[in-house]
């Protein structure tokens, strides 16, 4: 019957695809009680759709983020006794990414993508936004402030990423590895600074001297993780699904749990930032598949076309169980369920089971429509913070 085939696809996972992921920005106040740290009071800073990212706290009671502003990426900047977000720029010919201060200055670094591909680190005028090229000729992935004249960048090459040390007073940029990752970070109260060696198979956590060049291995990352900040001088945070991590250089021997998340919010957590005094905690994470699934399912019981839409891929494939594809696309589905929401006074659906595997979530329903009362299963996959992909049993 074609409303309850409408019934069951309407359960999918949608996601209007951008070209980066849907994440957010979360703050936590962060406290000492004996050897154990608390996480508390919990804000998402950025609450956007679409693109929140790459935080760094210009000081301690504002955070600077790159987010999605009007199609675009910019630069944004939280105070957070104010909960209000300040916007440092407005680039329409081109996105900001990795924004951080410049040291003892009040302007702010970011590498700029342009929209015909060109890529380089840029400084921002913090009161006017004025932009200006700091490093011509190389193509800036990641970087770091180790003084206002010293930074230490990840820069595209054919092989990946190389870490180059650039001194802005006489133009110099020095390569001293090829094959790193994106996590740099001043280790405070030292003349060091971290970054992750991909060289061999297992990554390393390493130091460097910027001045002398000299290199030293501090332990090995978390598997397949490369996103870590300073807690202090001798604690790394490393974040890997809803779980921190941490690492004590002076007395740890493998990596320890430093705090799990429980809100469903929070899902795959990668970028971490803690401020100067280490009281704030800002962590990145894609939107939980549980807290995407259950946000499609408050928008179809509330009929809410668009709502329900904007959680599914522009690609979405809905299936019948196991292989026989229904639909794809989300204009298709926009089809099907809109007429369907507008007849369907009485649609709902309860579930009555659910299980969360990874990226999958596998919902047992019971779906009232036109009078009509059913059960069926739908097992949705999340990807990049969107419904990909949805089969229905039946």
């Amino acid at each position: 019957m074609r409303s309850t085939k409408v019934l069951i696809i309407l359960f999918i996972y949608s996601y209007t695809a951008f070209s980066q992921s849907n994440t957010e920005v979360h703050l936590f106040d962060v406290s000492q009680k004996g050897e154990h740290y608390v996480l508390s009071n919990h804000k998402n800073i950025s609450n956007n759709d679409g693109y929140d990212n790459q935080p760094s706290f210009y000081d301690d009671n504002s955070v600077l983020f790159s987010s999605t502003l009007n199609n675009q990426t910019d630069i944004a900047l939280y105070d957070i006794s104010t909960n209000k977000i300040k916007w440092i720029n407005s680039t329409p010919d081109g996105s900001e990414y990795s924004p951080t201060k410049i040291p003892n200055q009040e302007d702010v670094s970011a590498i700029r993508l342009d929209n015909d591909g060109k890529q380089l680190l840029y400084r921002y005028d913090y009161k006017t936004g004025t932009a200006k090229v700091l490093i011509e000729d190389l193509k800036v992935g990641y970087h770091t402030w180790f003084n206002k004249e010293t930074l230490l960048s990840s820069v595209l090459v054919d092989s990946g990423m190389s870490l180059v040390v650039s001194n802005l007073n006489d133009n110099s940029n020095t390569t001293y590895q090829n094959k790193v990752g994106r996590s740099l970070h001043k280790i405070p109260n030292s003349n060091l600074i971290s970054y992750i060696s991909k060289e061999g198979k297992i990554w390393e956590i390493k130091s460097i001297n910027p001045t002398t060049g000299a290199t030293k291995k501090i332990i090995n990352t978390i598997p397949g993780v490369e996103d870590m900040c300073w807690l202090n001088d001798n604690t790394i945070l490393m974040g890997q699904g809803n779980t921190i991590f941490k690492f004590n250089t002076k007395t740890d021997k493998s990596w320890n749990v430093f705090h799990t998340f429980t809100n469903k919010e929070l899902g795959n957590i990668t970028r971490l930032t803690v401020n100067a005094s280490a009281t704030k905690l800002a962590v990145v994470s894609d939107v939980s598949p549980e807290h995407i699934v259950q946000k499609q399912l408050d928008a179809y019981n509330a009929r809410d076309i668009e709502g329900f839409l904007a959680t599914y891929t522009k690609d979405i494939k809905a299936y019948k169980f196991p292989n026989t594809i229904e639909f794809e696309g989300l204009e298709e589905m926009r089809k099907i369920y809109a007429d369907f929401f507008n007849s369907t006074p009485d649609l709902h659906c309860e579930i009555k089971n659910r299980i969360v595997i990874g990226n999958k979530v596998i919902d047992e329903e019971f779906i009232t429509a036109n009078g009509q009362s059913f059960g069926a299963v739908a097992i949705y996959e999340v990807k990049n913070g969107k419904i990909s992909k949805v089969t229905f049993v039946q």
